[in-house]
Order: C-alpha cells, then sequence, then structure tokens
C-alpha cells in the first residue's frame, strides 16, 4: 500500500474525519454537517434521508433525532446504519458503515438545551414520520406544546441520540479523469484495530 499523505493523512480516521468537516466549514454554503443516512426497515427495504451530523467523537458518529420516527425504528430495529458525507466545494466524501447505539440521558439533555427554543418545542410537537393533515394542525400543536411546557421544556422522552460505532470509513477525494483517491478503514469488531487499504476508484 502506499503511504498516505496530504488530505489522507493520519493514523486516525476520526481525526481526519474532524480535519475534513473544518475544512469545509469554511467552503459549504449550507449545512456542511449533513449526512445521507441510510437504514433498513424489517422487510430489508432500504431508506434514506439528510441528518445533521452534531458530534466526531473519539470513536463514533453522533446525530440526534425522535425515537419514534421511521429512522429511528428501523436502527433500533437492526442496530446498524450507514451514512455518506458529501461536499462538492471539496470534492470529498466520507463514507461510514456500523452498529448503533443510543445517545441518552445527560448527555443528550446537555444537547436538546443547546438548541432554539422552537427546536425544542418542535420537537415535542411532531409525531416525525406520521401521516399529517395539515400544517395548521402542526402550528396547533406546537402551540399546545408551547402553552404547557414554556420557555424551558424538557427533552422529550422520545427524543435523543444515535452514535454510529464504525466497522468502515472510507475517504474519497475526486481525481483527474475519474481516477479518484479512496481510502478504506476497516476493521471487523468495534474494539480492534484498523486496517487501511486503498480502493481502485
Amino acid at each position: 500500500m502506499d503511504e498516505r499523505t496530504g488530505i489522507f493523512a493520519g493514523s486516525d480516521p476520526f481525526q481526519i474525519a474532524r480535519r475534513w468537516l473544518s475544512e469545509a466549514e469554511l467552503t459549504e454554503p449550507n449545512d456542511p454537517n449533513a449526512i445521507a443516512l441510510s437504514t433498513v426497515d424489517a422487510e430489508g427495504m432500504p431508506n434514506a434521508r439528510m441528518v445533521l451530523l452534531k458530534e466526531i467523537g473519539a470513536d463514533r458518529f453522533v446525530f440526534y433525532t425522535n425515537y419514534d420516527s421511521a429512522k429511528g425504528q428501523e436502527i433500533s430495529g437492526s442496530g446498524k446504519a450507514a451514512f455518506v458525507m458529501h461536499w462538492k466545494t471539496l470534492r470529498r466524501q466520507i463514507r461510514v458503515r456500523g452498529a448503533v447505539s443510543k445517545v441518552d440521558g445527560p448527555e443528550a439533555d446537555a444537547y436538546y438545551a443547546s438548541r432554539s427554543l422552537k427546536s425544542r418545542l418542535g420537537a415535542w410537537a411532531s409525531q416525525q414520520s406520521k401521516p399529517l393533515g395539515s400544517r395548521a394542525e402542526l402550528m396547533a400543536e406546537v402551540a399546545r406544546q408551547t402553552a404547557r411546557h414554556g420557555t424551558n421544556p424538557p427533552r422529550p422522552p422520545f427524543w435523543g441520540g444515535f452514535a454510529i460505532s464504525p466497522v468502515e470509513v472510507e475517504f474519497w477525494a475526486d481525481g483527474a479523469f475519474r481516477l479518484h483517491d479512496r481510502f478504506r478503514w476497516r476493521k471487523s469488531a468495534c474494539d480492534q484495530s484498523w486496517n487501511v487499504n486503498r480502493l481502485s476508484p
């Protein structure tokens, strides 16, 4: 395997991912932390949607959502998920696959409290992924939850985080004539060391 240099340099994929995200924050016009999250339902049918990544930790990637949403139920059912993070301005992407666990308790409480008041109330009001009669119906529920919880709503019991502990992380950078650079970090279990390979474009 040839030596990884430049944007691919480093011995920790999470550090590389944080570095790439920091660079994207300087160039992307909107939501540099957006990821296309993929899950599967009970029948094995795949599903994908955009969510915002909120943390790249020492060994995990974290986002927050309604646990009762379609993605929440699918993740709870399979215990696995994947995502891709793509930046047009950098012509780079990161692909991640792994096992998923809940981020609940004080950590989720702290993130929830950091959100705007309207977003916190919106989490109470929205039955995410469920049929909705009209936007007026949604706004009426926001008003009801505002009257109920006031200016300091607690975190809903059905809302919190998910942490993806990857067994595979791939870093991709655009190359001339479709001859891209790809490096895949892989391990067979979350507590094992990484094997890194260059992949054909």
